[in-house]
């Protein structure tokens, strides 16, 4: 199921970039990535009260609210620049320097997560980096 999800994931990824360079035209980057921000807000608590889960916010410690807070802000940061990166550039370039993120989060991965990094990911981050390198070139 997580593969399922992943690719859907991607596949709407895909359309956010699609759509927000069509839509970013004569518009703000960081009035456009506020706008797309309230979208995604509504969106994600009406599934939090969707399904309930609201009532979970009580158990939530105060080092998830920390790293959540930071995710935030980090999503933030991404957000604002990428829009401003699609803003400035062709989205079919842009794109895949973004997507060097994988490469980067492997690494973090693995320094702080201690998670395993084999010789296929690190062969598969090999061939992420160069195909960035490719097409952003």
């Amino acid at each position: 199921m997580w593969f399922v999800l992943a690719l859907l994931s991607a596949v709407f990824a895909a359309l956010t970039s699609i759509l927000a360079k069509a839509g970013i035209e004569g518009v703000n980057s960081h009035l456009a990535t506020a706008l797309r921000t309230m979208v995604v807000v509504v969106m994600a608590w009406g599934m939090v009260f969707l399904t309930g889960a609201q009532e979970g916010i009580a158990r939530i410690s105060v080092r998830s609210w920390s790293f959540l807070i930071l995710s935030g802000l980090a999503t933030g940061a991404s957000w604002l620049c990428y829009y401003r990166a699609i803003q400035l550039g062709d989205v079919s370039r842009v794109v895949p320097v973004d997507k060097l993120s994988v490469v980067i989060t492997l690494v973090l991965a693995f320094v702080f997560l201690h998670e395993q990094f084999t010789l296929k990911s690190l062969a598969g981050c090999a061939l992420i980096a160069a195909g960035t390198l490719l097409l952003a070139a």
